[in-house]
């Protein structure tokens, strides 16, 4: 998998809203800072933010557009991308969008998500 196949698979696993298709990607120190400017430090911690993301948000659409590498070597890759969310939250039509930048490495020939930054 190269890191451009990466984003494609993060964006089909955050589109399944399941966290048992979602953690494979992650790195174990993984740090997510969300774009309600909340941070999540270690596996735990993000997977306590995205199942409750999972269970507030039903018919979640989650889209990662214009993605920029800014660098891409054998083993760290970092990119910017836009995203572009809707959905229902308590039954009624919600949405959002901002601005992203993203960590990988390399861990044993696989590309992991190390920090994610979500903003405006």
């Amino acid at each position: 998998m190269t890191a451009a196949d990466f984003v494609t698979a993060y964006e089909s696993a955050l589109a399944t809203q399941d966290w048992s298709v979602v953690e494979p990607l992650l790195h174990r120190n993984v740090s997510m800072t969300f774009s309600d400017g909340s941070v999540h430090k270690g596996k735990e911690a993000v997977r306590e933010a995205f199942e409750r993301n999972f269970r507030s948000i039903s018919d979640e659409d989650y889209r990662m557009t214009d993605v920029y590498w800014v660098l891409q070597s054998h083993e760290t890759a970092v990119y910017l991308f836009d995203f572009h969310w809707t959905g229902n939250i308590n039954g009624r039509s919600a949405g959002g969008k901002g601005r992203g930048t993203s960590v990988l490495v390399r861990e044993a020939g696989e590309w992991l998500l190390l920090a994610e930054h979500l903003g405006p």
